[in-house]
């Protein structure tokens, strides 16, 4: 044991809490994230703080609120003055590297992320598996290594597309290879690591080898939870969103067929299970390098999937649990008690200063979390007690914008769709009892029985929103 460990960061894209056998779900695959599970602690509780990509990885990389760190939607780039924690890492001696996606500045119509002053000197980008950018590390490998898939992908007649690749050319699949790669043969073995392992997966459009989507039955998994007046009841731009999602940019659930939802779901879990046998190659190499005992290894995803729960698809403004709560696993042999499992609310801006304090750093008086590792070596209570999502009009803008905010707390939730003068739309909003209605099917916003709740929780928003502006600059005088 040492005590500057390595850490081995895995991410998803898109993978809302319960794509994990181990969270309860007895219709997914997923033995080696559930070994992961029981070797280390499994967080019932993390949520992300934003419902879309880079807002949500940009809070990972700095540990700060959207409304502190600048990235306010996807296609906003993260102000080149916010500091990453793998540059305080870099510094500090530890070898950083990363595979895969990143997303802190736009990356539309085949752009290429710039690169910030991130600390990593192993940098094998690529933003997602698609044709675009001429620096996106995937189509080199894949180019160079099968060339013949790379070539049928490319092919409009070919039955072979980049979402439904044969697994050895598959995206998750070259996570898995470079990571290996890196833990074998490239990182530099005289230090200790940082390598963060972005998978793609399972981010729509819900393609996956046939030899995966052949592990389920669509027929026979549950539908979508919902009731048929349920959208009657929350706020109209979910009406709009199950028409079409992404503000009319791509396919909503009232145009799904009931096979067809089946069919998605039953491609979402075999998304999944791919990450999860590349997850078991990559525990694997760290054994048979004999680098398990040393390396912190986190599993987390940047946001969740609505999967047509509440008639809704993909994500955007809504924050239900499927889109915001996401899967948080951490593994820290002779650190990190096995089997644990951990209810308190915890959020993603709580990760950076994880990783500092497990390197010996001290904290950084810019991120805005808190550390895990006395909860998670019970060696003090945790002290927050609710959770703050912002949303505010990203990727395909609506028209008038959308923002919405959620704050969590207790059994509680409350989402509030904004109105004047933030945005034209009128102020409403959601209110949900977790404790009696875990599914989220009952609005109490309108409910005069829960009005004072919601005058509370509104009241508590407005004291968070306060005490999560940024204040790390220093005063240097009174005056």
């Amino acid at each position: 044991m040492t005590d500057r460990p390595n850490i081995l960061l895995i991410c998803t894209d898109q993978q809302r809490f319960n794509a994990l056998a181990a969270y309860g779900n007895p219709e997914i695959d997923t033995p080696h994230l559930d070994r992961l599970a029981s070797e280390g602690t499994l967080f019932e509780n993390c949520y992300v703080q934003s419902p879309v990509c880079g807002p949500s990885r940009a809070s990972l990389m700095t540990g700060r609120y959207v409304h502190s760190h600048g990235l306010w939607a996807n296609g906003v780039a993260l102000p080149r003055h916010e500091r990453l924690f793998t540059r305080d890492l870099a510094d500090a001696g530890y070898d950083c590297g990363l595979v895969g996606k990143l997303h802190l500045a736009a990356c539309f119509g085949g752009r290429t992320e710039p690169r910030l002053d991130d600390g990593f000197r192993v940098f094998r980008w690529a933003h997602d598996p698609y044709p675009g950018s001429s620096e996106n590390a995937y189509h080199r490998w894949l180019k160079a290594s099968r060339p013949a898939l790379y070539e049928a992908a490319l092919d409009p007649e070919s039955d072979v597309t980049f979402d439904s690749m044969p697994t050895e050319g598959h995206y998750s699949h070259w996570i898995g290879e470079e990571t290996i790669d890196y833990l074998r043969a490239s990182r530099e073995r005289d230090k200790p690591f940082c390598f963060i392992a972005n998978f793609f997966d399972p981010h729509h459009g819900f393609g996956a080898p046939k030899e995966y989507l052949d592990r389920y039955d669509a027929s026979s998994l549950a539908p979508p939870r919902t009731t048929p007046d349920e959208l009657a009841s929350k706020p109209p731009i979910y009406t709009d969103a199950s028409r079409k999602s992404y503000a009319g940019h791509a396919k909503g659930y009232a145009e799904y067929t009931a096979t067809e939802l089946a069919e998605t779901r039953a491609a979402y879990y075999a998304m999944v299970s791919l990450v999860d046998d590349e997850v078991g190659r990559i525990l694997a190499a760290l054994d048979e390098e004999g680098l398990a005992d040393d390396t912190i290894v986190v599993f987390t995803s940047d946001h969740g999937e609505m999967l047509g729960d509440h008639q809704l698809m993909l994500k955007g403004p809504m924050m239900y649990e499927f889109a915001v709560r996401v899967p948080l696993l951490v593994r820290w042999p002779a650190v990190v008690p096995a089997g644990q499992r951990k209810r308190e609310l915890v959020q993603w801006i709580d990760l950076a200063p994880t990783m500092l304090e497990a390197a010996g750093l001290p904290p950084s008086p810019a991120h805005q979390g808190a550390s895990l590792l006395a909860m998670l070596t019970g060696t003090s209570e945790w002290e927050r007690d609710w959770s703050l999502c912002e949303y505010r009009d990203s990727g395909h803008p609506y028209d008038p914008p959308v923002h919405t905010t959620m704050l969590r707390h207790d059994h509680w939730k409350l989402v509030v769709h904004h109105g004047v003068p933030a945005t034209q739309r009128d102020r409403t909003g959601e209110l949900y009892d977790l404790a009696v209605d875990p599914d989220e099917l009952t609005n109490l916003w309108s409910d005069p029985a829960h009005a004072a709740v919601r005058i509370a929780l509104y009241e508590r928003l407005l004291d968070v929103l306060v005490g999560t502006e940024d204040r790390s600059a220093p005063r240097e005088a009174f005056w």
